[in-house]
């Protein structure tokens, strides 16, 4: 943030023409790359505008046209822009790719070329990455010229302060049981699922059982996802219960637990997953959860990721589960949602209220729009 700030201190502002660009692969992402910038740019008198598909465009059409310095953005949503002339790359001076390893896995990388090659040749670019496997070597071949490469700990490399666990359960049930238990505690955890509808229903019987949780994945609105990622940030719920969606980009502090009751299908997103926790100095627990099925997978899984660990067989009364769990939290009773009247309309004099399948229909097409999955997952 700091040299990118700094690089673009005295340049002129131009309507939709940034000098700046960074490229995340998640909303979450990018719209905490931002928070971090805005008070950086501010300083030096540069406005950072956040693009992202999920929401109207109405706003960040707007922001780039009253003049912008840096575009913090999702490649899907800036691409859209560019085919609608609405944003020109031609101006930037400086352009960051962050985790394009994880831009990889979700298939950007033809956006992200695309995307750089409406950059000036001349520019600065820097690449942030765990890997450089998957097609991440040829964008560097391709657009970064005399790179210089900082390494840090390979991909594989355990945390220190990073304690892991594995919890072998006897069944179905017992798997339940546990799960609740290590969500009782007082300190924040995510507790990481394989699929949307899990996950949106571990939160809402845990927030039923007393134990404030919100679900994070990516059939969730932008506006929903901000609401609950703000509601585990504020510590208003203890528990994230998320997909794989927050295994990467959403930074959180003070995550002491981090629960794979799904464990994963790779190595590389049990890494991602468990680096939730232990951040910044800061120590932390990895559980995972093991049915009898999945003992031999989850061996070679903790192999790869190159994590020993020694199994064992609990139950959620277990002297191990209780000491993961501490304090227990106290019961917080389940806030009722709140359901707004509307008015009722009197039927105008000389109309008559038409029947048929046409407004049906119309009516279901409005409730289906508004529960329907983005289709860009930037």
């Amino acid at each position: 943030s700091i040299p990118l700030v700094a690089r673009l201190a005295d340049h002129n502002r131009q309507s939709s023409r940034p000098s700046g660009l960074v490229l995340a692969p998640t909303r979450e992402l990018a719209t905490q790359i931002t928070a971090t910038l805005e008070p950086l740019a501010h300083a030096y008198g540069l406005k950072v505008t956040t693009i992202f598909g999920g929401v109207p465009q109405g706003r960040q059409v707007s922001a780039l046209k009253a003049g912008v310095d840096i575009v913090v953005a999702c490649p899907g949503r800036l691409e859209d822009l560019m085919r609608q002339r609405l944003i020109s790359l031609d101006a930037v001076e400086i352009t960051v790719i962050d985790e394009a390893d994880h831009m990889a896995d979700l298939g950007f990388l033809p956006g992200v070329t695309r995307i750089l090659a409406a950059t000036p040749s001349g520019g600065q670019r820097m690449l942030f990455s765990a890997t450089l496997d998957n097609g991440v070597d040829k964008l560097v071949k391709r657009f970064l010229a005399n790179e210089v490469s900082h390494s840090v700990d390979s991909q594989n490399s355990p945390v220190a302060a990073m304690t892991h666990h594995v919890f072998h359960v006897s069944g179905v049930e017992a798997k339940k049981e546990l799960v609740h238990r290590l969500a009782s505690g007082t300190g924040r955890r995510i507790l990481f699922m394989r699929t949307k509808h899990q996950a949106r229903k571990l939160a809402k019987q845990l927030t039923e059982a007393g134990i404030p949780s919100v679900d994070l994945h990516g059939n969730l609105s932008q506006p929903a996802r901000d609401r609950n990622l703000a509601a585990f940030t504020e510590g208003k719920a203890r528990v994230l219960v998320a997909t794989d969606i927050a295994a990467r980009g959403v930074h959180v502090d003070d995550v002491e637990l981090v629960v794979h009751i799904d464990p994963p299908a790779e190595h590389k997103a049990y890494l991602h997953r468990s680096g939730r926790t232990a951040r910044a100095g800061a120590t932390g627990d990895v559980v995972t959860v093991v049915l009898p099925e999945q003992r031999r997978d989850t061996q070679a899984l903790l192999r790869k990721a190159g994590i020993t660990v020694t199994a064992q067989q609990v139950g959620a009364d277990s002297a191990e589960v209780q000491a993961l769990v501490g304090e227990v939290a106290p019961y917080q009773a389940p806030v009722a949602p709140q359901v707004q009247k509307q008015p009722q309309r009197s039927a105008k004099p000389g109309r008559r209220r038409r029947r048929g399948t046409g407004s049906a229909n119309s009516n279901v097409a409005r409730v289906n729009s508004a529960h329907s999955p983005s289709v860009n997952s930037a």
